[in-house]
């Protein structure tokens, strides 16, 4: 291939922390710039950059993802009391994933990606299931207190015309805990319009689950919204393209889903979302085969890997070892964010390099070349356990032969 593939618009692209900031730059080095002239506004997320702009580069960043409609972002860490000391941050600062979800008010939608070497655990499984997690309020966004001792909890909501609702929570007669959780109709709204269009896309089926039998006034308002949305906006297209919407009980909906056989999306609440896209991923086989886009329903998209940030792995790379770090998801949030670019600019190379890229890494897995936490996964074969140079020197030499 002599001439780099073009690019009329940027990508946002946004660097991340410690072993998935060195994949991050070995990614573009071996698998991007030598075929396309990339264009990128750049954004430093990695920690220290975050702590010096009392983390208003977050903020930038998602406002560029906005300008120009889609991002890629590397893992970022989300500090803890251990990392403030460690980095010695001015503060906590929140979660980069969060900042950004909450100024587009997207859904995270997660798909593993499968190869046949690698079996299901789930031995019916036999195409990818894509959760949606609803990325707004619940408890990631929760108010909570430690309570010191007898005492009454209240909820009392105060409206803008001076009218009052209370109810008791609980007369707690001794020390205890007490949370308290919101979500917003139009984020919820939100939600429900980009899981149907995003079934629609896909051509698969869409299934939402809460817990309204407990939940009678929280839950039950996601399922209320979901419905009146379907029934209004797209029945009639889910009906066409021969969709099915459907809803269950949360508990009934993980039964459903172990006894299927894939090849549908499953809505969820946050945290059900959180929870039940990492037990889907490992049931694919791992983690690091987890992609991951936040879609909004003006149109933005942004892509990462599901993972974080492989800090074990980054304390043995400063020692100067080299790492068996699998690179699978961040490479498909590149080839992802590539292809989402190439349509909407209209760009036919651009996109068939993604595709090229993403085939590169099945036919290097195919040829049992892998990382070491795929090795002892595989059946019917018998790999070869490479580093991560080692496996994106051989993407590399695959997707030469590919595009000459």
């Amino acid at each position: 291939m002599n001439k780099k593939i073009p690019m009329t618009t940027p990508l946002v692209e946004m660097d991340g922390d410690e072993m998935t900031r060195i994949i991050w730059q070995q990614i573009k080095d071996e698998l991007l710039l030598p075929f396309i002239d990339l264009q990128t506004e750049y954004y430093d997320l990695g920690l220290p950059a975050r702590d010096q702009s009392d983390d208003q580069i977050t903020i930038q960043a998602a406002e560029a993802i906005k300008k120009y409609h889609v991002g890629v972002k590397c893992a970022t860490i989300t500090p803890n009391a251990q990392r403030v000391e460690e980095y010695h941050l001015k503060e906590m600062w929140k979660s980069p994933n969060g900042t950004i979800r909450a100024i587009l008010d997207g859904t995270v939608f997660r798909t593993p990606i499968v190869i046949d070497a690698i079996k299901p655990a789930v031995r019916n499984w036999q195409q990818p299931i894509t959760i949606a997690r609803h990325a707004y309020g619940d408890v990631y966004k929760g108010t909570e207190y430690r309570v010191p001792g007898p005492g009454k909890a209240e909820l009392l909501f105060t409206g803008e015309d001076g009218t009052t609702f209370r109810q008791t929570v609980y007369d707690y007669e001794g020390p205890g805990v007490l949370q308290a959780t919101f979500n917003k109709d139009a984020s919820i709204r939100s939600f429900a319009h980009a899981c149907f269009q995003y079934a629609l896309n896909l051509k698969q089926d869409l299934w939402f689950s809460t817990k309204d039998t407990i939940s009678k006034q929280y839950d039950q308002t996601f399922k209320l919204i979901f419905q009146e949305i379907y029934e209004a906006d797209y029945k009639d297209a889910f009906e066409a393209a021969g969709l099915n919407y459907f809803y269950t009980l949360i508990d009934d909906a993980v039964a459903r889903v172990i006894r299927s056989q894939g090849g549908f999306i499953w809505a969820c609440k946050n945290y059900d979302g959180d929870v039940m896209s990492d037990m889907v991923s490992t049931a694919f086989g791992s983690l690091a085969m987890m992609t991951s886009v936040l879609v909004s329903p003006e149109g933005n998209y942004e892509y990462e890997a599901a993972h974080g940030t492989v800090t074990r792995h980054y304390y043995r790379h400063l020692q100067g070892e080299e790492t068996s770090t699998n690179p699978m998801a961040t490479i498909f949030a590149w080839s992802g964010a590539l292809r989402k670019r190439g349509e909407l600019d209209d760009n036919a190379a651009l996109q068939d390099f993604a595709d090229q890229l993403e085939a590169a890494c099945f036919q290097t897995l195919d040829d049992g070349i892998m990382t070491k936490d795929l090795v002892g996964l595989c059946q019917d074969m018998t790999p070869t356990a490479v580093t991560t140079t080692q496996f994106i020197a051989a993407i590399r030499e695959r997707l030469e032969q590919a595009l000459r």
